[in-house]
């Protein structure tokens, strides 16, 4: 299959994972506050460009931190606003941020590999069809939860694919747009 084969237009949805994708993992840690947001070279030019192609963008991200105490639900909210407005000055756009503060060892339907952050966009946005829709992450987790509701998955970063049915995999979300914009 080639992404040329997917006819990808207005009727599809974006969901994009956060952390790896869009802006800079930390290592043993998590982006807690405003101050350690860092995008991704070349990602907010990417979701603008991107913004023109799918009808909606979506993040979900798991951000367990919430859970552990090391950050509030506020802190969240100032970095997914800021990154909504970057984005939006830029010309682009992200339609909804669903995101799950529980911890990995709650088992949590929200929490990737999860499928409900999808279900509940689904249920926010009914014209959502998830087999018009592409997952775009850079962990296992992404990629089951993509596989639970037969999204078409994107593999993101420099180290190889780590989930044998990931359908495509790119350096990077900017690599990826620069890929779906040649169609």
């Amino acid at each position: 299959m080639n992404l040329s084969d997917l006819h990808i237009d207005k009727t599809w949805t974006l969901f994009l994972d956060r952390d790896g994708v869009i802006n800079k993992k930390i290592d043993h840690d998590y982006v807690r506050n405003l101050e350690m947001f860092k995008w991704i070279d070349g990602s907010k030019e990417a979701i603008v460009s991107l913004s023109k192609i799918f009808e909606k963008i979506i993040v979900v991200t798991n951000q367990q931190g919430i859970g552990k105490g090391l950050m509030t639900e506020n802190d969240l909210n100032e970095i997914h606003s800021f990154m909504k407005s970057e984005i939006e000055q830029s010309g682009g756009g992200i339609d909804a941020v669903y995101f799950s503060p529980h911890l990995k060892e709650e088992n949590n339907s929200m929490r990737k590999p999860g499928t409900g952050m999808l279900l509940k966009a689904k249920q926010d946005f009914p014209e959502i069809e998830f087999a018009k829709s592409i997952l775009v992450g850079d962990s296992v987790s992404d990629m089951e939860m993509a596989d639970k509701l037969k999204l078409i998955k994107i593999w993101v970063g420099n180290k190889k694919s780590e989930y044998l049915n990931t359908d495509f995999c790119f350096k990077s979300l900017f690599e990826f747009s620069n890929t779906i914009n040649k169609f």
